[in-house]
Protein backbone atom coordinates (compact mmCIF):
# COMPACT_ATOMS: atom_id res chain seq x y z
CA UNK A 1 0.00 0.00 0.00
CA UNK A 2 2.88 2.62 0.27
CA UNK A 3 4.82 3.72 -2.30
CA UNK A 4 8.84 5.19 -2.12
CA UNK A 5 10.47 7.66 -3.86
CA UNK A 6 13.83 7.73 -4.33
CA UNK A 7 16.20 10.14 -3.40
CA UNK A 8 19.76 11.00 -3.82
CA UNK A 9 21.79 8.27 -2.70
CA UNK A 10 22.33 9.70 1.05
CA UNK A 11 18.28 10.47 1.48
CA UNK A 12 16.30 7.32 3.10
CA UNK A 13 13.34 5.80 1.08
CA UNK A 14 10.15 8.08 1.94
CA UNK A 15 6.87 6.92 2.31
CA UNK A 16 3.74 8.68 1.23
CA UNK A 17 0.17 8.19 0.58
CA UNK A 18 -0.22 6.61 -3.19
CA UNK A 19 -3.39 8.99 -3.42
CA UNK A 20 -1.96 12.27 -1.83
CA UNK A 21 1.86 11.86 -2.07
CA UNK A 22 1.92 15.76 -0.93
CA UNK A 23 0.29 14.93 2.23
CA UNK A 24 2.63 15.56 5.65
CA UNK A 25 2.07 11.95 7.42
CA UNK A 26 0.79 11.80 11.11
CA UNK A 27 2.53 9.20 12.93
CA UNK A 28 0.42 7.25 15.72
CA UNK A 29 3.07 6.45 18.25
CA UNK A 30 1.02 4.55 20.13
CA UNK A 31 -0.17 2.00 17.19
CA UNK A 32 3.73 2.59 15.40
CA UNK A 33 0.95 3.70 12.34
CA UNK A 34 1.59 6.31 9.98
CA UNK A 35 -1.97 7.82 8.41
CA UNK A 36 -2.53 10.12 5.23
CA UNK A 37 -4.77 13.06 7.38
CA UNK A 38 -6.33 13.50 4.05
CA UNK A 39 -7.79 10.45 3.60
CA UNK A 40 -7.24 8.69 6.58
CA UNK A 41 -5.03 6.01 4.67
CA UNK A 42 -2.95 3.96 7.15
CA UNK A 43 0.55 3.56 4.78
CA UNK A 44 2.64 2.42 7.50
CA UNK A 45 2.55 0.47 10.24
CA UNK A 46 4.75 -1.28 12.71
CA UNK A 47 6.94 1.74 12.83
CA UNK A 48 9.62 1.63 14.98
CA UNK A 49 10.94 4.73 17.22
CA UNK A 50 14.34 5.14 16.70
CA UNK A 51 14.54 7.79 19.55
CA UNK A 52 15.87 7.05 23.19
CA UNK A 53 13.41 4.96 25.42
CA UNK A 54 13.88 6.42 29.19
CA UNK A 55 12.91 4.79 32.16
CA UNK A 56 13.29 6.19 35.65
CA UNK A 57 13.19 4.14 38.68
CA UNK A 58 12.58 5.91 42.50
CA UNK A 59 16.62 5.56 43.50
CA UNK A 60 18.01 6.08 40.44
CA UNK A 61 16.53 9.85 40.08
CA UNK A 62 19.56 12.12 39.06
CA UNK A 63 22.23 9.38 39.36
CA UNK A 64 22.88 7.49 36.48
CA UNK A 65 21.16 8.64 32.77
CA UNK A 66 17.77 7.32 32.09
CA UNK A 67 18.97 6.59 28.11
CA UNK A 68 18.77 2.78 27.52
CA UNK A 69 19.37 2.15 24.09
CA UNK A 70 21.29 5.34 23.01
CA UNK A 71 21.46 8.08 20.92
CA UNK A 72 18.77 8.69 18.00
CA UNK A 73 20.01 5.90 14.61
CA UNK A 74 22.46 8.51 12.63
CA UNK A 75 21.79 7.22 8.74
CA UNK A 76 25.24 9.09 7.94
CA UNK A 77 26.99 6.37 9.65
CA UNK A 78 27.70 2.23 8.54
CA UNK A 79 24.84 0.58 10.27
CA UNK A 80 22.81 3.08 11.00
CA UNK A 81 24.93 4.14 14.47
CA UNK A 82 23.29 1.18 15.83
CA UNK A 83 25.83 0.20 18.51
CA UNK A 84 26.44 -0.94 21.84
CA UNK A 85 28.97 0.79 24.26
CA UNK A 86 30.33 -1.79 26.90
CA UNK A 87 30.81 -0.01 30.27
CA UNK A 88 34.43 -0.55 31.99
CA UNK A 89 34.44 -4.29 33.81
CA UNK A 90 34.99 -4.32 37.54
CA UNK A 91 34.17 -7.75 38.58
CA UNK A 92 36.74 -10.94 37.73
CA UNK A 93 34.58 -12.20 35.28
CA UNK A 94 34.85 -8.91 32.84
CA UNK A 95 38.67 -10.14 32.85
CA UNK A 96 40.51 -12.89 30.43
CA UNK A 97 43.44 -14.60 32.53
CA UNK A 98 46.08 -12.66 31.87
CA UNK A 99 44.42 -9.74 32.99
CA UNK A 100 43.17 -8.47 30.07
CA UNK A 101 39.40 -6.83 29.78
CA UNK A 102 36.97 -9.50 27.70
CA UNK A 103 34.68 -6.76 26.47
CA UNK A 104 36.54 -3.88 24.15
CA UNK A 105 34.37 -0.99 22.42
CA UNK A 106 36.64 -0.25 19.85
CA UNK A 107 35.48 -3.17 17.86
CA UNK A 108 32.29 -2.04 17.73
CA UNK A 109 33.13 0.97 15.71
CA UNK A 110 35.28 1.16 12.74
CA UNK A 111 38.26 4.24 12.80
CA UNK A 112 36.01 5.74 9.49
CA UNK A 113 32.65 5.82 12.03
CA UNK A 114 34.71 7.31 14.70
CA UNK A 115 36.51 9.94 12.32
CA UNK A 116 33.33 11.03 10.78
CA UNK A 117 31.55 10.83 14.58
CA UNK A 118 34.04 13.37 15.51
CA UNK A 119 33.80 15.10 12.43
CA UNK A 120 30.23 16.01 12.71
CA UNK A 121 30.52 16.93 16.31
CA UNK A 122 32.97 19.60 15.19
CA UNK A 123 30.81 20.55 12.13
CA UNK A 124 27.94 20.98 14.91
CA UNK A 125 30.01 23.36 17.44
CA UNK A 126 30.91 25.41 15.07
CA UNK A 127 27.51 26.24 13.33
CA UNK A 128 26.20 26.14 17.12
CA UNK A 129 29.00 29.20 17.45
CA UNK A 130 27.80 31.05 14.22
CA UNK A 131 23.98 30.52 14.97
CA UNK A 132 23.56 28.30 12.30
CA UNK A 133 19.94 26.16 11.91
CA UNK A 134 20.04 22.47 11.58
CA UNK A 135 19.15 22.23 7.39
CA UNK A 136 22.79 23.81 7.41
CA UNK A 137 24.48 20.93 9.72
CA UNK A 138 22.68 18.33 8.11
CA UNK A 139 23.81 19.68 4.76
CA UNK A 140 27.30 19.82 5.81
CA UNK A 141 27.55 16.13 7.58
CA UNK A 142 25.93 14.78 4.01
CA UNK A 143 29.43 16.95 2.26
CA UNK A 144 31.73 15.90 4.72
CA UNK A 145 30.15 11.80 4.36
CA UNK A 146 30.91 12.22 0.87
CA UNK A 147 34.10 13.62 0.78
CA UNK A 148 35.83 11.62 3.15
CA UNK A 149 34.50 8.10 1.47
CA UNK A 150 35.55 9.24 -2.18
CA UNK A 151 39.34 9.76 -0.33
CA UNK A 152 39.87 12.53 -2.34
CA UNK A 153 41.59 14.78 0.00
CA UNK A 154 43.65 12.46 1.45
CA UNK A 155 46.04 14.04 3.59
CA UNK A 156 44.13 17.08 4.82
CA UNK A 157 42.97 17.74 8.48
CA UNK A 158 39.15 16.76 8.78
CA UNK A 159 39.06 19.85 10.83
CA UNK A 160 39.88 21.63 7.43
CA UNK A 161 37.74 19.48 5.52
CA UNK A 162 34.62 19.81 7.69
CA UNK A 163 35.41 24.04 7.76
CA UNK A 164 35.39 24.17 4.18
CA UNK A 165 32.35 21.81 4.14
CA UNK A 166 30.21 24.23 6.60
CA UNK A 167 31.12 27.02 3.93
CA UNK A 168 29.70 25.24 1.08
CA UNK A 169 26.79 24.30 2.54
CA UNK A 170 26.18 28.04 3.83
CA UNK A 171 26.38 29.26 0.28
CA UNK A 172 24.37 26.49 -1.30
CA UNK A 173 21.37 27.33 1.29
CA UNK A 174 21.74 30.91 0.72
CA UNK A 175 23.29 31.95 4.23
CA UNK A 176 26.65 32.71 3.00
CA UNK A 177 29.66 33.41 5.77
CA UNK A 178 32.71 34.73 4.98
CA UNK A 179 36.06 32.50 5.12
CA UNK A 180 36.57 35.03 7.93
CA UNK A 181 33.34 34.39 10.15
CA UNK A 182 34.34 30.31 9.27
CA UNK A 183 38.32 30.57 10.57
CA UNK A 184 36.73 32.50 13.80
CA UNK A 185 34.75 29.53 15.23
CA UNK A 186 37.49 26.83 13.73
CA UNK A 187 41.18 26.45 14.76
CA UNK A 188 41.50 26.35 11.06
CA UNK A 189 43.60 29.06 8.89
CA UNK A 190 41.87 31.01 6.32
CA UNK A 191 44.45 29.72 3.79
CA UNK A 192 43.48 25.52 4.26
CA UNK A 193 39.85 26.36 4.27
CA UNK A 194 40.37 28.21 0.90
CA UNK A 195 42.27 25.01 -0.72
CA UNK A 196 39.96 22.51 0.90
CA UNK A 197 37.16 24.60 -0.92
CA UNK A 198 38.73 24.59 -4.18
CA UNK A 199 39.34 20.82 -3.61
CA UNK A 200 35.78 19.39 -2.56
CA UNK A 201 34.02 21.28 -5.40
CA UNK A 202 36.21 19.71 -7.61
CA UNK A 203 35.78 16.39 -6.25
CA UNK A 204 32.37 16.66 -5.86
CA UNK A 205 32.07 18.35 -9.51
CA UNK A 206 29.61 20.42 -7.92
CA UNK A 207 29.57 24.41 -7.84
CA UNK A 208 28.34 27.55 -5.90
CA UNK A 209 26.31 30.74 -6.49
CA UNK A 210 28.51 33.95 -6.66
CA UNK A 211 28.02 36.05 -3.87
CA UNK A 212 26.78 38.99 -4.12
CA UNK A 213 26.50 42.57 -1.64
CA UNK A 214 22.71 41.75 -0.94
CA UNK A 215 24.06 38.67 0.91
CA UNK A 216 25.87 39.78 3.60
CA UNK A 217 23.66 43.31 3.73
CA UNK A 218 21.27 42.68 6.18
CA UNK A 219 23.07 40.80 8.89
CA UNK A 220 25.75 43.30 8.57
CA UNK A 221 23.06 45.84 9.38
CA UNK A 222 21.55 43.92 12.09
CA UNK A 223 24.59 43.52 13.89
CA UNK A 224 25.52 47.38 13.58
CA UNK A 225 22.01 47.97 14.84
CA UNK A 226 21.31 50.26 11.77
CA UNK A 227 17.33 51.12 11.04
CA UNK A 228 15.50 49.35 8.12
CA UNK A 229 15.89 52.80 6.11
CA UNK A 230 19.62 52.97 6.10
CA UNK A 231 19.91 48.68 5.37
CA UNK A 232 17.56 49.53 2.03
CA UNK A 233 19.87 52.67 0.96
CA UNK A 234 22.79 50.81 1.62
CA UNK A 235 21.23 47.73 -0.37
CA UNK A 236 20.47 50.29 -3.42
CA UNK A 237 23.84 51.96 -3.27
CA UNK A 238 25.84 48.56 -3.56
CA UNK A 239 23.78 47.36 -6.26
CA UNK A 240 23.81 50.47 -8.07
CA UNK A 241 27.67 50.74 -7.53
CA UNK A 242 27.81 47.10 -9.19
CA UNK A 243 25.92 48.16 -12.31
CA UNK A 244 27.72 51.72 -13.11
CA UNK A 245 30.69 49.47 -13.11
CA UNK A 246 31.87 51.58 -10.14
CA UNK A 247 33.94 48.63 -8.22
CA UNK A 248 35.40 46.80 -10.74
CA UNK A 249 37.33 43.76 -9.15
CA UNK A 250 36.03 44.73 -5.79
CA UNK A 251 35.04 42.14 -3.38
CA UNK A 252 31.09 41.74 -2.46
CA UNK A 253 32.01 42.42 1.18
CA UNK A 254 34.14 45.37 0.71
CA UNK A 255 31.54 47.05 -1.21
CA UNK A 256 29.11 46.35 0.84
CA UNK A 257 30.59 47.89 3.47
CA UNK A 258 31.57 50.42 1.88
CA UNK A 259 27.82 51.46 0.94
CA UNK A 260 26.83 50.81 5.00
CA UNK A 261 29.14 53.57 5.52
CA UNK A 262 28.42 56.07 3.00
CA UNK A 263 24.20 55.35 3.73
CA UNK A 264 24.75 55.50 7.79
CA UNK A 265 26.89 59.06 7.05
CA UNK A 266 24.14 60.49 5.33
CA UNK A 267 21.77 59.22 7.51
CA UNK A 268 21.47 60.15 11.77
CA UNK A 269 22.45 56.73 12.33
CA UNK A 270 26.70 57.29 11.46
CA UNK A 271 28.50 54.44 12.01
CA UNK A 272 33.05 55.01 12.00
CA UNK A 273 35.27 52.71 9.46
CA UNK A 274 36.24 50.80 12.51
CA UNK A 275 32.88 49.99 13.81
CA UNK A 276 31.98 48.27 10.29
CA UNK A 277 35.22 47.07 9.82
CA UNK A 278 34.72 44.38 13.04
CA UNK A 279 31.25 43.21 11.76
CA UNK A 280 31.84 42.68 8.23
CA UNK A 281 35.41 41.48 8.94
CA UNK A 282 37.45 43.98 6.47
CA UNK A 283 40.19 46.31 7.37
CA UNK A 284 39.45 50.02 7.45
CA UNK A 285 41.97 51.19 4.65
CA UNK A 286 39.61 48.26 2.52
CA UNK A 287 36.36 49.94 3.42
CA UNK A 288 38.29 53.70 2.20
CA UNK A 289 39.35 52.07 -0.97
CA UNK A 290 35.92 51.34 -2.37
CA UNK A 291 34.34 54.31 -0.57
CA UNK A 292 36.81 56.69 -2.75
CA UNK A 293 35.72 54.90 -5.86
CA UNK A 294 31.58 55.15 -5.50
CA UNK A 295 32.23 58.68 -4.21
CA UNK A 296 32.34 60.86 -6.97
CA UNK A 297 29.09 59.69 -8.36
CA UNK A 298 27.09 59.56 -4.81
CA UNK A 299 24.23 61.62 -5.77
CA UNK A 300 23.20 58.74 -8.32
CA UNK A 301 23.68 55.98 -6.12
CA UNK A 302 20.93 57.44 -3.21
CA UNK A 303 17.20 56.16 -3.83
CA UNK A 304 15.17 58.36 -4.27
CA UNK A 305 12.92 58.53 -1.43
CA UNK A 306 15.85 58.40 1.09
CA UNK A 307 15.87 61.02 3.16
CA UNK A 308 18.80 63.12 4.19
CA UNK A 309 20.57 63.86 7.42
CA UNK A 310 23.61 65.10 5.76
CA UNK A 311 23.19 65.86 2.32
CA UNK A 312 25.71 64.38 -0.30
CA UNK A 313 27.87 67.40 -0.85
CA UNK A 314 28.67 67.02 2.97
CA UNK A 315 29.46 63.47 2.76
CA UNK A 316 33.49 62.73 4.02
CA UNK A 317 35.49 62.66 1.22
CA UNK A 318 38.18 60.64 3.30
Amino acid sequence: MASTSRGDALALPRVKCPNHPEAILVEDYRAGDMICPECGLVVGDRVIDVGSEWRTFSNEKALKDPSRVGDAQNPLLNGGDLTTMISKGTGAASFDEFGNSKYQNRRTMSSSDRAMLNAFKEISTMADRINLPRNIIDRTNNLFKQVYEQKSLKGRANDAIASACLYIACRQEGVPRTFKEICAVSRISKKEIGRCFKLILKALETSVDLITTGDFMSRFCSNLGLPKHVQMAATYIARKAVELDLVPGRSPISVAAAAIYMASQASAEKKTQKEIGDIAGVADVTIRQSYRLIYPRAAELFPTDFKFDTPVDKLPQL
